[in-house]
């Protein structure tokens, strides 16, 4: 876990101005999107905001057993374990647009054979897997960093694995292949984008800072799309060996007027994504899914 904190001159702030504790994680479209904040290039008067990086698991996780943070990015599935606490904000989210987490394998397969193996999976709180239990509860999964599944297929520890982040874009340079793409077996399923991970914001905090933290955000996303170039330099940095090309393309998958607004459907989308868990067993509770705009 790693710490971003405000340049010396936000330090020396009055003892009055309201600090705000954001997590995400250490990847290019996160980075992206929090470019703005995270440089100073937003400011927001009586506020100082504080970056903490750590994976996307860990997050959740933390949202769910301590409620550390006041906004952090979380995989839309671990939102009804922190709905008591946490709010959805109606910005900052990565959604597939009929693209999305994907199960790969070092041979080749059909999706009708997942069933029958065990998968490595990033952890049971990500979308993917509630995604990958969606479509087929009775799949037998192992949690494996998200970082090492790749590698852990490739020394025969798994036959397939479940890859987030950059590995959509990298896998087959490993020489592994493609057995299904989640967010285009969502869409032709479901007919809806598949939401994948959100900013959640602490019910605490109140209306007033719930309305100008999300301004913040919105502002910091608009910057850096409209800043391009800046924005994707300074996210290169957390792009795990992509290349500038690649990283670019990665980075307009999950960043564009989806994560300014999800609109009415993507809306529609994470309420439909977390019913379907919550009626097929995946999810304990029923999701009571709210956003602050």
């Amino acid at each position: 876990m790693s710490t971003h904190t405000p340049d010396k001159a936000s330090q020396a702030a009055s003892p009055a101005v309201k600090e705000i504790s954001i997590a995400h994680s250490p990847d290019s479209d996160d980075a992206f999107m929090f470019y703005g904040l995270a440089t100073n290039k937003i400011r927001v008067p009586g506020y100082r905001f504080t970056h903490t990086l750590c994976d996307i698991e860990t997050l959740n996780r933390r949202a769910r057993e301590e409620a550390f943070f006041d906004v952090s990015a979380i995989s839309f599935h671990a939102y009804p374990y922190v709905q008591e606490n946490y709010t959805l904000m109606g910005c900052g989210g990565s959604v597939g647009e009929g693209y999305g987490p994907m199960v790969i394998s070092s041979r080749k397969m059909e999706a009708a054979d997942l069933g029958r193996i065990r998968i490595a999976v990033p952890g049971t709180l990500t979308t993917a897997y509630l995604a990958l239990k969606i479509l087929n509860p009775a799949i037998e999964t192992e949690t494996v960093p998200f970082d090492q599944i790749i590698p852990a297929i490739q020394a025969g520890k798994f036959d397939a694995g479940l890859i987030i982040h950059e590995g959509q874009l990298t896998y087959s340079t490993s020489g592994l292949y493609k057995v299904l793409d989640l967010g285009a077996w969502w869409r032709e399923t479901t007919g809806l984008v598949l939401p994948l991970g959100g900013n959640a914001i602490r019910r605490s905090l109140g209306a007033e800072a719930h309305k100008i933290i999300s301004k913040a955000l919105r502002d910091s996303i608009h910057h850096a799309l409209d800043h391009r170039e800046q924005a994707l330099e300074y996210a290169m940095q957390f792009a795990r060996d992509l290349d500038a090309g690649m990283a670019s393309h990665f980075v307009s998958m999950y960043v564009n007027e989806r994560t300014l607004d999800y609109g009415p459907d993507g809306r529609e989308a994470i309420r439909k994504l977390l019913q379907l868990g919550h009626e097929r067993g995946v999810i304990p509770m029923a999701p009571q899914v709210d956003f602050v705009d």
